[in-house]
């Protein structure tokens, strides 16, 4: 129990540092790429972001997920999907470069052809380093991922500051991607010493195929989902490309700060309930699910509230007015965007249990009513359809609810008394922040003020709670940098 413990402490210790580290990165690179494009030329690369990102998951098959839930993968196993992968993806390139011009004519934007044809290149790549990233996965390899990321992300954004700065336009955000591809193909490679051979077998991509496959089609499901709005919008808005852009924008700043929380989840949350998932001690899973829902309430309830409140003197403050209207749709986000690192436990959760198909119908549902949603409010205006995307997305959790329960036992009302806490707390810190800050004018002393004031009060009042998480993530820390 102990070794699990620190594993998962030192695998969240670096999937923090990983995104965390990440992020910052990305609101420093993001800062500059806003103030240097404009919502119109923003708009394109959010229009064709659906079909790179559906493409990649086709790339993968859900067998990579396949590999990290084996309790002993084999080189045959790495072995088989890697040359899957690499074929897949070869097959899928060449026909989403003979459909660009489609795309283009879909969305009324001629520049699409080129532009897709280029950016379709980075799932082609990435699927080279598919198996190398399970591995990484599948061994708990944080440390070498977080290098490797953030080293990726460096070139990558420091390539797209370059092209944009020289008049690139939209075209730095592509090259931004593929650099970004392939960095991490090169990093992945350098750290794991596991070898691709020539000695082919399907025999596991068969054994793991329906399995696979509902991860697939839930993968899908969760990126149109992921994208479906700024798809929509695309479409609807075609003529006037700065409603998109501005969607575009704030969606980007919403997903950037939960999936700080969700993604350092992804990178252990699999791997520990799959380790305990045969044990005698039935409750072990439910105390393990239980800290982790803590854990994440605990930063992502004052993360993404904190956002939504300095939304107006954020985006004022880094990328300019050209963007105040993104403004209301990010702060509308956040609030649901508080709740969606959740949805990265209860998937790891069922997954783990072996019930991918439970994990895939309930996004299926999740898209379908959100397509209802669309219908009957896009009319009313954006704002409303982001409300309605964002309360779905809260009201949607208690659906996964019901199934952990019948999977491991775990309650609602201890799920609420895990959850729930954290969020009031985070709420009063907030109203409290902005009430104590409403008489400063200057944007850039305001936006100071309110993260230092929020982040102080909420962290004193936790200590004032003796909240136990709390107590254990500083103790590790200052484990870690007395080493």
């Amino acid at each position: 129990m102990d070794n699990l413990k620190e594993k998962t402490a030192k695998g969240l210790f670096w999937g923090a540092l990983n995104n965390g580290t990440m992020q910052i990165l990305n609101v420093l690179i993001g800062i500059l790429l806003g103030r240097m494009l404009t919502p119109e030329e923003w708009a394109p690369i959010g229009m064709i972001v659906i079909f790179s990102a559906i493409a990649g998951n086709l790339q993968s098959s859900g067998f990579s997920t396949a590999i990290i839930n084996m309790k002993q993968p084999t080189d045959n196993d790495y072995n088989a999907v890697f040359w899957f992968n690499t074929l897949t993806s070869f097959c899928l390139y060449i026909l989403l470069f003979a459909v660009a011009p489609w795309i283009a004519v879909f969305f009324e934007q001629p520049c699409l052809t080129d532009l897709s044809r280029f950016i379709f290149l980075a799932f082609f790549i990435s699927s080279l380093g598919i198996s190398t990233n399970a591995y990484m996965m599948k061994n708990m390899m944080q440390r070498e991922m977080t290098i490797v990321s953030l080293t990726a992300f460096v070139i990558s954004g420091t390539t797209a500051i370059i092209l944009a700065f020289n008049g690139y336009s939209y075209w730095s955000l592509a090259w931004q991607q593929v650099v970004n591809s392939t960095m991490l193909i090169i990093g992945r490679w350098y750290f794991v010493k596991w070898r691709p051979s020539l000695k082919i077998d399907f025999s596991p991509i068969r054994k793991t195929f329906r399995f696979s496959m509902n991860i697939l089609v839930t993968m899908i499901v969760n990126t149109v989902n992921n994208n479906i709005l700024t798809f929509v919008f695309g479409k609807l808005f075609a003529r006037t490309p700065q409603v998109v852009g501005n969607f575009f924008q704030a969606f980007k700043w919403n997903t950037m700060a939960y999936q700080t929380i969700g993604g350092m989840i992804d990178q252990v949350a699999q791997p520990v309930m799959v380790s305990i998932r045969d044990e005698e001690d039935e409750q072990r899973e439910v105390r393990v699910f239980r800290k982790m829902l803590r854990f994440t309430s605990l930063l992502a309830f004052p993360a993404l509230f904190g956002l939504a409140l300095v939304a107006d003197e954020f985006i004022l403050s880094t990328i300019g007015p050209k963007w105040t209207e993104s403004i209301p749709i990010l702060r509308i986000l956040c609030i649901g965007g508080a709740f969606m690192p959740f949805y990265s436990l209860y998937k790891n959760l069922i997954i783990s249990q072996g019930r991918a198909d439970i994990n895939m119908r309930l996004n299926i549902a999740q898209i379908v009513l959100q397509f209802l949603l669309i219908l009957t409010t896009y009319k009313q205006g954006i704002l409303v359809v982001v409300y309605a995307y964002s309360a779905l997305n809260i009201v949607w959790l208690l659906v996964w609810q019901i199934y952990a329960h019948r999977l491991i036992g775990i309650r609602l009302w201890d799920v609420m008394k895990d959850t729930i806490p954290f969020a009031i707390i985070a709420l009063g810190v907030m109203a409290v922040t902005y009430v104590a800050t409403t008489l400063i004018t200057n944007i850039y002393v305001l936006l100071a003020m309110r993260v230092v004031l929020a982040g102080l009060l909420y962290m004193s009042i936790m200590k004032l709670l003796r909240v136990k998480m709390m107590d254990e993530c500083i103790k590790f820390i200052l484990k870690k940098a007395n080493k």
